[in-house]
C-alpha cells in the first residue's frame, strides 16, 4: 500500500487531540511538524506543557521562564494550535511528582481528546520529565479507551547523534511518515532562546529530513504498523491507523 498524497483526508472524527509535553519547545523541536499537519488538517490541538523550562539544558538564566512563556505562545501560534496551558512544574522534577497528581493534572486536558500525543515513553533523549510526562499521558489515555500516537527518532538518528554528540538518544521501532517541516522550523525559530545555540537539534533534523518516526498505540495493545515501500505522510498513516478515518483517503 502506498499513499502519495494526504490531500483527501479528513479528520472530522479526530476534533480534538490532547497533547502532553514536559518543557516548552518540545511541542515544536520534536512534534511540531507532526502537529502543524494535524492542526492544518483541521483538528482541534489542544497542548499542555508541564514546566515552564527554566532549567535549560543550555542554561538557566534570571527570567528565562517569563522568556520560554512567551516563546511557547508565539510557536503554538505558528503551529496552529487550538490551546496551550503551561503548568508549573519544576522543570527537572517531574520525576519527583506523584504520579496521580500529574495524572490529575491532564485529565481534563485528556478526557475529551479523540487522541493523545506524546513523545514515546523512553523520553526520546531519556529526560525525566519526558518521561515523567509521557507515563501520565498514557495512563491517563489509557483510562478513558483513547489510542496514543508516539514520537521518537529512528536507531539511524539516534545511533548517530549519541556517537556524533554524546547524547543519550533512545531508537523508537515504529515507522517513518513523511513531513513538511516549514511551519515546524517557523516554531522552532520562535523559540530564540533554545535554538540559538542548539547543535544537537540542528544535526537531528538534518539526520531526520522529511521523515519523522511514530508509533500508534491502541488502548489494549501496539497495533501492527503498515507496510509501505514509499513512506506515507502523517495525515494519510494516521488515516490509516485510525479506523474511523480510513475510509476518507
Amino acid at each position: 500500500m502506498v499513499l502519495s498524497s494526504d490531500d483527501s483526508v479528513s479528520f472530522d472524527d479526530l476534533a480534538t487531540l490532547g497533547v502532553v509535553v514536559a518543557h516548552p519547545d518540545d511541542e515544536s523541536f520534536g512534534l511540531g511538524a507532526v502537529l502543524a499537519a494535524l492542526a492544518a488538517a483541521g483538528a482541534g490541538v489542544r497542548v499542555v506543557c508541564f514546566t515552564q523550562g527554566e532549567a535549560s539544558t543550555l542554561g538557566p538564566s534570571v527570567g528565562l521562564d517569563l522568556v520560554r512563556r512567551d516563546e511557547l505562545h508565539a510557536a503554538a501560534d505558528v503551529l496552529g494550535l487550538s490551546r496551550m496551558r503551561l503548568a508549573s512544574y519544576r522543570d527537572g522534577g517531574l520525576g519527583d511528582v506523584s504520579p496521580a497528581l500529574l495524572d490529575r493534572e491532564i485529565e481534563a486536558d485528556i478526557a475529551g481528546a479523540s487522541l493523545v500525543v506524546v513523545f514515546e515513553p523512553s523520553g526520546v533523549t531519556g529526560h525525566v520529565d519526558h518521561r515523567a510526562a509521557t507515563a501520565a499521558a498514557e495512563r491517563v489515555a489509557a483510562q478513558h479507551g483513547l489510542p496514543v500516537l508516539e514520537w521518537g527518532v529512528t536507531p539511524h538518528v539516534a545511533a548517530a547523534l549519541n556517537v556524533e554528540m554524546g547524547t543519550c538518544f533512545v531508537p523508537l521501532d515504529g515507522v517513518d511518515v513523511a513531513v513538511d517541516r516549514s511551519a515546524q522550523l517557523a516554531a522552532i525559530a520562535c523559540h530564540e532562546s533554545q535554538a540559538r545555540d542548539n547543535p544537537v537539534l540542528i544535526r537531528r533534523l538534518q539526520l531526520q529530513g522529511a521523515l519523522e518516526r511514530v508509533r500508534f498505540r491502541e488502548p489494549a495493545a501496539l497495533k501492527a504498523e503498515p507496510r509501505v515501500d514509499t513512506p506515507l505522510g502523517i495525515l494519510g498513516w494516521l488515516a490509516w491507523s485510525f479506523p474511523k478515518t480510513r475510509s476518507l483517503i
